[in-house]
């Protein structure tokens, strides 16, 4: 399958830094090239299991071996308490979500600097290559999901409320998206970034509440948590698959006031300066 070309696509038109487009053409862009959206992801995803003995498995051995040892390490050693949530949904529940961020950032984050090639020859808008790594991960979201339901179906606690995790899950693309979109700009100039990320994740995730609830936080430290956007929105994740718990209203309202903040500031940034991509990547 050929890539689409500006050739192919009459409605599309290169911009230069010299004359960036308005918002509406750049939309009216990126829907000519909704194809090549596609094409990307799932040429990613292909990619990711090619020449592997066990493939699309992978997806379901990553959730489901870190849930084992959060729960064996924090559920039975240190014995966290999860509010009477059985432990394994209680660590399970939190990180399909926090996996796909992690997952997406780093693919987004690093889809300009690896698609270099293609971004010289080719001219397509910029701004699909960060949302074809964002959306690559929602595959492997979807299984683990199926997963979970097996697993609050044979604990006996399924709630319709699970319904939720269609708008928590736009919401965490939105966030993960904007976050990737900063970091790929910020990645072409300066290539510290690719090397930045992988430790951004991991102290991300200490700051996020994946391993442990929030009463496990003192009272005068919560705060800080809060400013986490990720964490408001991983404790709905959470609050989901608990018939008994209560969204925090205030974290999660937080939390999408900070993705249209980053959805804004990454995508301003991001035009502002994807003139010069193809002359540094």
């Amino acid at each position: 399958m050929a890539l689409p070309s500006a050739a192919a696509s009459p409605k599309a038109v290169e911009y230069t830094s010299s004359g960036n487009p308005s918002l509406l053409e750049e939309a009216r862009d990126l829907w000519s090239y909704r194809e090549l959206f596609f094409f990307l992801a799932w040429r990613d995803i292909t990619i990711r299991y090619r020449q592997t003995i066990l493939g699309a498995a992978w997806a379901v051995l990553q959730p489901v071996i870190t849930m084992l040892v959060f729960t064996f390490l924090f559920g039975v050693v240190v014995k966290v308490d999860t509010g009477g949530m059985p432990a394994p949904i209680f660590y399970f529940s939190a990180l399909l979500p926090w996996l796909y961020f992690a997952a997406t950032v780093s693919n987004a984050g690093n889809s300009l600097v690896s698609n270099g090639d293609l971004i010289k020859k080719v001219y397509f808008p910029r701004l699909i290559l960060p949302g074809a790594g964002a959306l690559i991960g929602l595959a492997d979201m979807a299984i683990g999901a199926l997963i979970l339901v097996a697993m609050m179906a044979y604990y006996g606690v399924l709630t319709w409320r699970l319904v939720l995790w269609l708008p928590l899950t736009g919401l965490l693309f939105a966030f993960s998206f904007g976050v990737g979109v900063v970091l790929s700009a910020i990645n072409v100039k300066y290539r510290d970034v690719k090397h930045a990320i992988p430790f951004m994740i991991q102290i991300w995730m200490f700051l996020t509440r994946v391993i442990y609830p929030t009463n496990a936080i003192p009272s005068r430290f919560r705060w800080i948590l809060t400013l986490n956007p990720l964490s408001g929105i991983i404790d709905a994740f959470r609050a989901t698959v608990a018939p008994s718990a209560s969204f925090d209203t205030s974290s999660l309202l937080l939390s999408i006031a900070a993705t249209i903040l980053v959805l804004i500031i990454g995508t301003t940034y991001f035009r502002r300066v994807e003139g010069y991509f193809t002359d540094i990547v």
